[in-house]
């Protein structure tokens, strides 16, 4: 192959960079690293040595523990790495997720603990009332959290035929594990909500079993999704153990989307 061929292949492979954002996969961890502490500023500081530091001046927490696992294992004792490790689609369209694509499902309990409290007693310390059409729920004020629920509720409140998906709310706060997993819920922490239960879909409910799940026909319009993730938090809906009405505050996943170029509605 000729010289001027090899540089007309380079030109062409650099133009379909520019012109074709970078698919999750392409992400390097550093990048998704950098994001994620750039989504918790109250709380994090830097990464240095393979671990983040905190401002608090805490023990550092490692990303990686070094330890291979399968989706189960990651589910139950997922490390930072393994959090971060699928990339959640946001946008105004449906998904259809692929046999155990649960992004955002995979959690660093780790992580959680040190960015909301290591205890039901210390997250409840930092608990407020936000007010949800017409009632109260308790939801942290740590990492933004009550104010970007506040967010949401006043954009919803402009579309009143969206309410009777919204309310009764059923619960926000809940110290307790997943279902049937050894994990904490992200309700523990006082950063998740779910909706009226009346419309909601959920894998266990369903009859499914891990890696084996029924699908669902989705009863909550995407207005309501599309309102949640443009403020941070991700839905339980474009998991593959799917859970509806699950909405929980993840401002990472979003913005690792974001700069990943990865959209629901591609």
């Amino acid at each position: 192959m000729s010289p001027s061929i090899d540089r007309a292949s380079l030109v062409f492979a650099l133009l379909l960079l520019v012109a074709f954002p970078a698919q999750a996969d392409e992400l390097s961890l550093a990048r998704k690293i950098k994001l994620v502490i750039e989504a918790y500023p109250e709380t994090l500081l830097k990464s240095e040595g393979g671990s983040i530091l905190f401002r608090d001046g805490g023990q550092a927490l490692p990303i990686d523990d070094g330890k291979a696992k399968d989706h189960a294992q990651k589910l139950a004792a997922g490390d930072i790495e393994d959090s971060l490790s699928q990339i959640y689609p946001p946008g105004p369209c449906e998904t259809r997720p692929e046999v155990n694509f649960d992004p955002g499902r995979i959690r660093s309990d780790a992580l959680m603990k040190r960015l909301y409290g290591s205890s039901a007693r210390e997250v409840e310390a930092s608990l407020v009332e936000v007010e949800w059409f017409g009632r109260k729920l308790l939801v942290t004020k740590r990492q933004r959290v009550a104010r970007a629920l506040e967010k949401v509720r006043d954009e919803l409140k402009t579309m009143p035929d969206l309410k009777v998906f919204l309310t009764p709310s059923a619960g926000t706060f809940n110290w307790r594990k997943v279902a049937g997993a050894p994990n904490l819920s992200v309700h523990s922490f006082g950063a998740a909500i779910d909706l009226n239960t009346r419309y909601a879909d959920y894998w266990i409910w369903a009859g499914g079993k891990p890696g084996r799940v029924p699908p669902y026909s989705n009863k909550y319009p995407m207005k309501i999704v599309d309102t949640f993730e443009r403020h941070g938090f991700i839905w339980g809906g474009r998991w593959y153990h799917y859970d509806t009405m699950h909405f929980e505050y993840r401002p990472e996943l979003i913005a690792i989307a974001e700069a990943a170029g990865v959209s629901a509605c591609r």
